[in-house]
C-alpha cells in the first residue's frame, strides 16, 4: 500500500510536504529508540559511578559501587527482610493515597461544579495546602501518636491536593462552547456532566493522580523516617546509624523503582482513557 504525501500551506503561503506517517514497524523500531535513548544516560552513570568505586577514589561508606549494592540487596530479598518492609510501605502508601486521593477528587468535583462551595471550601483548602509535612508532623504525633494514623494521615494531606487542583481546573477549563452544543443536543443534567464535563476534565484529573502518587511516597519517607519501626524508611535509618550505606542505597532504589512503576500505570490508564486526544507529541513523532 503506497503511502501517500500530505501538504500543507504556510502562513507565507508556500507550500511544505511533510513525511509520510510511519507504519506499524516505524513505530515498534521508534519505541525500541527511546528505550535506548532512555537507558543510555542511567547505564553511562553506573558505568562511571563502579569506575570510581573500584579504583579506590571513593570511600566505600561514603559511596558504594552499584556492585555492592547489588549484593546487599540479593542479601535483603534472600533474608525476607526487603519484601517484609517493602509491604508494609506499600499498603502504608495505598491506604493513605486512597484516603487523600479520594477526598480530592470529591471535594475538587464538588468545588469545580458549585460556586459556592468554592467560595466556602478553596480558601481554607490553599491555606493548608502551603503548610510543609514537616512542619504538621510534630502536631500529628502529639494528636495520634507514633502509630498507623498519624503516618497515614500525613501522606493522606500529601495525596490530597494534587487531585483536588487538578480536578477543579479540569471542570473550569472546560470550553464553554462545549455547552452550547450540550443545549442543542438538549443534554439533561447528568448527560451534561458524564458525557461532556467529566470526559473533557479527564485529563486534569488523571494529571492529578500522577503527581498524587508521587507525593504520597515524599509523605510515606516523611513519615517513616521521623518515627517508624517497619518500612522502607526505617530501614533506611536504621542502616543509617550504622553506616551501611549499601542497604541506604538499596531503599533509595526501592523509593525510586516503585514510583517509576506507579507513574507508568497511570500513564498507561492515560493512553487507554484518552484514545480520542489527537494532541502534539514532539517534533520527533512528525516524520
Amino acid at each position: 500500500m503506497e503511502n501517500t504525501e500530505k501538504m500543507i500551506r504556510t502562513a507565507h503561503g508556500s507550500e511544505r510536504v511533510l513525511a509520510p506517517r510511519a507504519g506499524k514497524l516505524g513505530k515498534g523500531g521508534g519505541k525500541w529508540k527511546a528505550t535506548v535513548r532512555g537507558l543510555f544516560l542511567p547505564v553511562l552513570i553506573v558505568g562511571i559511578w563502579q569506575m570510581v568505586g573500584s579504583l579506590g577514589f571513593v570511600s566505600p561508606t561514603l559511596l558504594p559501587t552499584p556492585l555492592e549494592i547489588a549484593e546487599a540487596f540479593v542479601q535483603l530479598t534472600l533474608s525476607g527482610e526487603l519484601l517484609a518492609h517493602l509491604k508494609i510501605s506499600v499498603v502504608r502508601a495505598s491506604i493513605g493515597f486512597l484516603l487523600g486521593g479520594g477526598l480530592g477528587l470529591l471535594f475538587g468535583l464538588l468545588v469545580g461544579f458549585f460556586n459556592k462551595a468554592e467560595q466556602s471550601l478553596d480558601p481554607t483548602f490553599q491555606m493548608i495546602k502551603t503548610i510543609p509535612h514537616l512542619a504538621v508532623l510534630p502536631l500529628f504525633i502529639l494528636w495520634f501518636g507514633f502509630g498507623e494514623l498519624s503516618k497515614i494521615l500525613l501522606i493522606a494531606k500529601g495525596a490530597f491536593f494534587p487531585i483536588y487542583l487538578n480536578t477543579f481546573l479540569g471542570i473550569r477549563g472546560v470550553d464553554s462552547r462545549l455547552f452550547e452544543v450540550a443545549r442543542v443536543l438538549e443534554f439533561s443534567r447528568l448527560q451534561l456532566i458524564t458525557k461532556l464535563i467529566v470526559p473533557a476534565a479527564l485529563p486534569n484529573i488523571l494529571l492529578g493522580v500522577r503527581l498524587s502518587l508521587g507525593i504520597a511516597w515524599l509523605g510515606l519517607v516523611v513519615a517513616e523516617l521521623m518515627g517508624s519501626s517497619e518500612g522502607i524508611g526505617y530501614m533506611i535509618t536504621d542502616a543509617r546509624q550504622f553506616s551501611q550505606t549499601a542497604i541506604v542505597f538499596v531503599g533509595i532504589i526501592i523509593f525510586a523503582v516503585v514510583g517509576k512503576i506507579t507513574d507508568s500505570f497511570v500513564r498507561f490508564l492515560e493512553n487507554r482513557l484518552l484514545k480520542w486526544r489527537d494532541n502534539y507529541k514532539g517534533e520527533g513523532t512528525m516524520a
